[in-house]
């Protein structure tokens, strides 16, 4: 991952080791493999357990900028708690604005086109669907065991945020 770069002093030798560190090093962190990590899923209320579905993230952090993608699949075993979810990112957001990305939720025959919003300086993320339960279809809810739709074994949920990281 990038870093702060050197300040550089009057008179200072420059070594091979200090450019490969201070150029090469962080040239090539912006095309560095993502990592992959376990977001944790938590509720409002009482958190779901995934047991046997999979909840996975990856992230890319370059300088200030990082790419967040989350991909849950529920399984027999999962259990989805009470109150209104959210998702841990990789790193705080800045205090700056909302960051708003792109959520998906699919089950059944069903498939919500949603948002994952991050609030200023917040390190977790909720996913906003149309609640199928209230008229206009069009407004978002947050997500929850009954919204998009009451969750069930192999439905998925899937979220991709680009942010400002807070450092």
């Amino acid at each position: 991952m990038t870093f702060a770069p050197r300040t550089w002093v009057v008179g200072e030798v420059v070594t091979a080791a200090l450019l490969n560190q201070e150029i090469r090093d962080q040239f090539l962190s912006f095309f560095g493999a993502w990592t992959s990590d376990t977001p944790s899923w938590t509720a409002s209320t009482t958190n779901p357990v995934v047991n046997n579905g999979t909840l996975n993230g990856r992230y890319l952090k370059v300088g200030r900028t990082v790419h967040r993608v989350i991909d849950l699949l529920t399984g027999s075993t999962t259990t989805y708690g009470s109150g209104t979810y959210a998702f841990s990112m990789p790193v705080a957001a800045a205090s700056a604005v909302n960051q708003v990305g792109n959520a998906q939720a699919v089950g059944g025959s069903s498939r919500y086109a949603g948002n994952i919003l991050l609030s200023p300086s917040a390190s977790t993320a909720a996913c906003y669907f149309p609640d199928s339960g209230l008229v206009p279809v069009s407004r978002l809810s947050t997500m929850s065991p009954t919204i998009p739709f009451t969750w069930a074994a192999a439905f998925q949920m899937r979220a991709l945020i680009t942010y400002e990281a807070a450092s």
